[in-house]
Parts: structure tokens; C-alpha cells; sequence
């Protein structure tokens, strides 16, 4: 066996491994992902070795510059993966070696997989995580500016799905921001807990040589280091954390999917997409579907999926690491991927479609949507809610079943200040406390909306 087709473990073993071995144990497909991350970490350890003295400089500054040619091989696309090549870090290793000759083969000096892949997944999440904050925001902001040119606009809110009172449109928007400024909130917290280095934990108990793991750490831009070499191989918790945040963020987009599913059929009418960002029908010439928010709600099932699976394999490992491990980088992947693509693609449907203000109003401004109002204005008169509420529904109950208007029969039964609550547009006037869907306290939360958009555009991990 060539140099270049040996395994990192050859020399345990008389013969080299199965083919059948080798096709279901290989992560190459997917963690060469992290070839910038792999790179970065074997630039560190190499510093960290010459650091202690376990290198010499020359021995150091050969495989920077094979670490070098090879981020420059990897990026052009020109790298040439070996069939020995388990995964990336083996890659890499065996590239170095063959361009430097013996100091690359002192590059995995005191050093495990274990603890490799462990710090290069965080450097990549710490990479990636902040672009998906990103498109959080530009979602915000797509919302906020339909929010701000929404210019008095009202719909029905509901609740189970049945009409309940008036909202105004901006207030519904910026309902959205607030959720996904909590999935921001979330992945800044992961980012704060993962932000340590494993470099130097070696494959589960450290090292005899004299390494320095907090040197290394820094080299990484860390802003902590391991303290138990066990802990720090095999804690996946990072990544359940993500995968949490990114399930979240799939949820909210999900429900934010489902309301354009509903709000742009023809039964609700309160908005049309741009031709852009809907499809067609291969059958049906008249059709013109939401693809995008239906896909937004069903990818949330996927990325729910990939947290699942992730905990399911986590939950009956032993300290340290075991090769199910291996299972943590696909579903995180997938995840990331889908939700960035769920993000930008919603941004764009939002950010180009035409609400209809007259079909919002015209189911907002149904009669029975001033129960409540109607119920409060005799409130304050003095009449105990439980009456008042039950005063409204017997009205609201007779002119279901044909006694009259509602308007008609307020007007007859508390007088026509109570009937002026149920003309068009004036229920949403209705709504004043702090936090509510009526003009005022939009305004008050719009600006405080600014000053959380500003918060969560500029904490940085």
C-alpha cells in the first residue's frame, strides 16, 4: 500500500479495510464541507507544535505552506481526493504529506480526529450561524417595510382560525419580527456556549507532550478552552442547540407560510404574489400557487426532523467519542441549507407581493367582530363582564337566526353609542392599550421594534 492509500490507523492492521468498510464509514461526501475549518485547525496545531518546541520552525513553516497550497487546491476546485480518504481531515493530512514529505507527516502530533472535528464543526458554526442571523434580518425587514407602508390598513385577527377582532396589518407583520428576533436571540446564545476550543484533548484524555490548548485556542479566535479532554470530544451539545434554534426559526416560518397560503387563495383574497415568486399548474392553466410558503411549511417537518434524529443518537452514548458521532454534521447541514433557502425565498415572496386592503377591510369590518367592543362599552357603564358577554351573544345569536341587523338590534337594545361601535373601520380604533393592534400602540411599537432591529443587527458572536 502506497503512502498515499494508507489509513491514519494502517499500522494496527495486517491488511487493508473492506471495500463494504470503507463505503459505509466514508464522511467524505459530507464533512468536506469543513475543509476551510480542517485547514484552519492544522494551521493552529502546527503553530502550537513549534510553539512548544515539538517542531522546528522550518519543520512549521513547510506545512503552513502545504496547508497553503492545499486551501488553494480546495478552493479552485483543482484538489484531487484519494479513494483511501475517509474524510476531510484525512485529506488534507495526506495532501500536506505529499507536498512537504516528512514535517507533514508530523502534523498530526498529538492530535486525534476526535478533538479535530469536534473544534473544526465549531469554527464552521461559528462561520455560518451568523449568515443565517442575517437572513433572519433581511426577513425582518422585509416585513417591516410592508409593515410601514401599510398606512392604516386592518384585517381580522384570528383566533382558531374564526375572524375575532380587527388587527391592523402592521401590527400582524411585526408580530413575525418579534418570534424570529427570538430565533436571533437563540442562535447568538448557542454561539456563546460553543465558542470554546477541544484542540489539544487528543482523542479522549490529552496528551503526554507539552502542548498548550489555550494557545491554540487563541491561534482559533476562541474565546475559551476545554477543561475536560472527555467532555470536550465528545460534547455534541452545540449542535442540538443549533438544530433547536433552526428548528424554531422553521417553525415561525412555517406559520408564517401557512398564513400566505391561506391569505392568497381566492376564499380569502387579502393578497396576490408576484409572478416571480409563485408557480403554475401543469394541469390547471388558471392556477398560480404559493410553492414557497407551502415548501416553508413543509421543510419545518425536515429540520424538526434533523434535531430529532440528532438527539436520538446523542441519547445513548457513553463517554467518549464513538463513530456515531459521525451522524451529527448531515442533519446540521441540512438544516442550515434549508433554512437559509426558506429565509431568502420568503424575503422575496413577502417583499414583492400586493395586499388588497378591501378584502382585508370587508372581512374586518363584519358586524359581529365588534362583540367585544360591544361587550367593553357596557363595561363601562357598570355592567359585570360575564353579563355584558353573555347581553352581546344573545344580540349576536338573534341576528344569526335572522331577527335583524346586528347594528339594528345594538341600536334597539343599548342605544346608538353602542351602535356606532360596530360601523366599518371603527374597531380597530378600539384597540389602545400598551402592545395592541390599534393605531397608537403600533406606533409606540414600531419603535421599539427599530431599537430591537438595531440590537439584533449588531450583537455580534
Amino acid at each position: 500500500m502506497s503512502d498515499s492509500g494508507k489509513t491514519l490507523w494502517h499500522g494496527r492492521f495486517a491488511a487493508g479495510p473492506a471495500d463494504e468498510l470503507m463505503a459505509y464509514t466514508v464522511s467524505l461526501p459530507f464533512d468536506r464541507r469543513l475543509w476551510r475549518d480542517d485547514i484552519a485547525c492544522s494551521r493552529a496545531h502546527v503553530t502550537g507544535l513549534a510553539h512548544v518546541g515539538i517542531l522546528t520552525a522550518t519543520e512549521r513553516d513547510a506545512v503552513l505552506a502545504a496547508l497553503a497550497s492545499v486551501e488553494a487546491e480546495m478552493e479552485s476546485g483543482s484538489f484531487v481526493f484519494a479513494p483511501s480518504d475517509e474524510d476531510i481531515h484525512t485529506a488534507v493530512e495526506r495532501r500536506v504529506t505529499e507536498l512537504c514529505g516528512p514535517p507533514g507527516a508530523k502534523l498530526h502530533t498529538g492530535r486525534s480526529r476526535n478533538d479535530q472535528v469536534a473544534t473544526g464543526l465549531r469554527l464552521w458554526c461559528k462561520r455560518e450561524v451568523p449568515n443565517i442571523v442575517a437572513h433572519i434580518v433581511a426577513l425582518q425587514e422585509a416585513l417591516i417595510a410592508r409593515a410601514d407602508s401599510a398606512d392604516g390598513v386592518y384585517l381580522p385577527g384570528y383566533t382558531h382560525v374564526q375572524r375575532a377582532q380587527p388587527v391592523l396589518l402592521a401590527h400582524h407583520l411585526m408580530a413575525h419580527c418579534w418570534a424570529l428576533g427570538r430565533d436571533i436571540d437563540r442562535l447568538h446564545d448557542a454561539l456563546d456556549r460553543l465558542d470554546v476550543s477541544s484542540l489539544g484533548a487528543g482523542a479522549l484524555a490529552g496528551s503526554s507532550l507539552p502542548l498548550d490548548p489555550a494557545f491554540t485556542a487563541r491561534q482559533l479566535g476562541f474565546a475559551d478552552v476545554f477543561t475536560n479532554s472527555l467532555d470536550a470530544v465528545s460534547d455534541r451539545d452545540f449542535v442540538a442547540e443549533i438544530l433547536f434554534a433552526l428548528s424554531m426559526v422553521a417553525v415561525h416560518l412555517s406559520r408564517l407560510g401557512e398564513e400566505w397560503v391561506l391569505w392568497t387563495s381566492e376564499e380569502f383574497g387579502f393578497a396576490v404574489l408576484d409572478d416571480a415568486y409563485a408557480t403554475g399548474s401543469s394541469m390547471l392553466p388558471q392556477k398560480k400557487n404559493a410553492d414557497i410558503a407551502e415548501l416553508a411549511r413543509g421543510k419545518a417537518g425536515r429540520v424538526i426532523g434533523d434535531l430529532t434524529g440528532l438527539l436520538v443518537t446523542l441519547k445513548g452514548l457513553p463517554l467518549a467519542y464513538n463513530r456515531d458521532l459521525q451522524e451529527d454534521k448531515e442533519p446540521l447541514f441540512d438544516a442550515v441549507d434549508q433554512v437559509s433557502l426558506a429565509l431568502s425565498a420568503l424575503s422575496g415572496m413577502i417583499g414583492t407581493a400586493r395586499f388588497v386592503p378591501e378584502k382585508m377591510q370587508a372581512a374586518a369590518d363584519s358586524p359581529t367582530m365588534a362583540a367585544t367592543d360591544l361587550a367593553e362599552h357596557l363595561v363601562r357603564a357598570g355592567t359585570p363582564f360575564r353579563d355584558a358577554h353573555a347581553i352581546v351573544g344573545a344580540l349576536v345569536r338573534r341576528s344569526l337566526a335572522g331577527d335583524g341587523a346586528l347594528v339594528d338590534l345594538v341600536r334597539t337594545e343599548l342605544g346608538d353609542e353602542a351602535a356606532a361601535l360596530v360601523a366599518p373601520g371603527v374597531g380597530v380604533t378600539m384597540r389602545t392599550t400598551p402592545g395592541g393592534a390599534g393605531p397608537k400602540p403600533v406606533a409606540e411599537q414600531r419603535v421599539l421594534l427599530g431599537r430591537a432591529m438595531a440590537a439584533w443587527k449588531n450583537r455580534r458572536p
